[in-house]
């Protein structure tokens, strides 16, 4: 028995695709994982891991699932970022990309080439290679709404370890913002929100004087934000 289609069009539409921004932070720079591709168009060349969503689940069910075929993402909250529909986009046909973009302890998370994917690699925002598509765009959009949002939501802490110290926090601020920040300034306002829980323990091996730990307080930020707290550094 021949299965009835259950979609039928009487116009031309565009293909359908996703592609995510994943940034993660290794201490001293923010990184942007790359998949490199396996097929043509841009055979070899670098690109975000992404791909077209079937017709039986939504644009964010298929990011996560691309993540996972193409990089061995898994379990990662995904935000979405901005819809790209240039009509030259993609030379093979009329698609449409629903980008996303993600927040990730890079050490946390074990990344691996998958489906259609020969590598895949973190690399720095200042190393980029040439990317496929209009990838390289969908890059800068989501930097720039990085940089908005860690100086009113504290999205940075995604990026870090459970504890770190003041110094590596001002550093991947630094590193996001793309421009030096006043130390005492910058402890002074991070301190004063009451989200940082300073821990007994400090570096250790280092030749520089050893930094107290801090862990952020995840639960006293839901708390406050409940009562009108608003996060501003």
């Amino acid at each position: 028995m021949k299965k009835e289609k259950k979609y039928t069009y009487d116009y031309e539409r565009p293909a359908l695709a996703t592609d995510t921004v994943i940034f993660g932070f290794d201490g001293a720079q923010v990184k942007v994982l790359l998949t490199q591709r396996e097929r043509e168009p841009f055979k070899n060349k670098w690109a975000l891991p992404g791909g077209f969503v079937f017709m039986e689940e939504t644009t964010e069910q298929a990011a996560k699932r691309l993540l996972q075929e193409k990089a061995g993402l898994r379990n990662v909250y995904i935000e979405q970022l901005y819809t790209f529909s240039e009509v030259d986009r993609d030379p093979r046909e009329r698609i449409v990309a629903v980008a996303y973009y993600a927040l990730v302890n890079a050490h946390q998370y074990e990344v691996s080439a998958g489906r259609d994917t020969l590598k895949t690699e973190w690399f720095g925002l200042s190393e980029l290679p040439k990317l496929a598509f209009d990838h390289a765009r969908i890059i800068r959009v989501a930097i720039e709404r990085l940089k908005g949002k860690v100086s009113y939501q504290p999205v940075g802490f995604e990026l870090l370890n459970e504890k770190f110290t003041l110094p590596q926090l001002q550093t991947l601020y630094e590193a996001i913002l793309e421009m030096p920040i006043d130390k005492r300034n910058f402890r002074k306002k991070i301190l004063s929100t009451g989200l940082l829980f300073p821990l007994e323990e400090k570096e250790k091996n280092v030749a520089h004087k050893a930094a107290r730990y801090y862990s952020f307080d995840k639960r006293m930020y839901k708390e406050l934000t409940k009562k009108g707290f608003h996060f501003e550094l």
